[in-house]
């Protein structure tokens, strides 16, 4: 941030080297803060950004897969269930309007048996 000379916004991404780390990249995104715990419209909007802007950026630089965290949740206080919503419809919306998109797997990574157990729930919908 220093480098560009201001905050990134809100729902965009940029992708690094991963270094040390055992991938190529590392793609860096900025979700939505609800202080209260209760997303509006926009923030909802933003955290589905987040999930577009990286699944773009993996596909610009031809990556084959890509592994989310639980945007948002957590410290940012999103709710989890509608997080997982949002991040599961996005990807889908993703790959319905790329279906030339080099990606072929996409990794839903969670830290909690709660998340593990909302994206089950919600993946059986889909």
């Amino acid at each position: 941030m220093q480098q560009q000379g201001h905050l990134e916004p809100t729902g965009t991404a940029k992708i690094t080297k991963a270094y040390n780390l055992p991938c190529r990249y590392v793609i860096h995104t900025v979700g939505p803060i609800i202080p209260d715990g209760i997303p509006t419209v926009a923030q909802q909007q933003q955290l589905a950004s987040c999930y577009r802007s990286i699944m773009q950026l993996a596909d610009e630089h031809r990556l084959e897969s890509v592994a989310f965290c639980c945007i948002s949740t957590g410290e940012f206080r999103f709710p989890n269930d509608l997080a997982a919503e949002i991040a599961v419809k996005t990807v889908k919306d993703y790959f319905t309007e790329h279906p030339e998109t080099n990606i072929k797997q996409v990794v839903l990574n969670v830290f909690k048996d709660v998340d593990r157990e909302i994206y089950e729930r919600v993946l059986a919908k889909v």
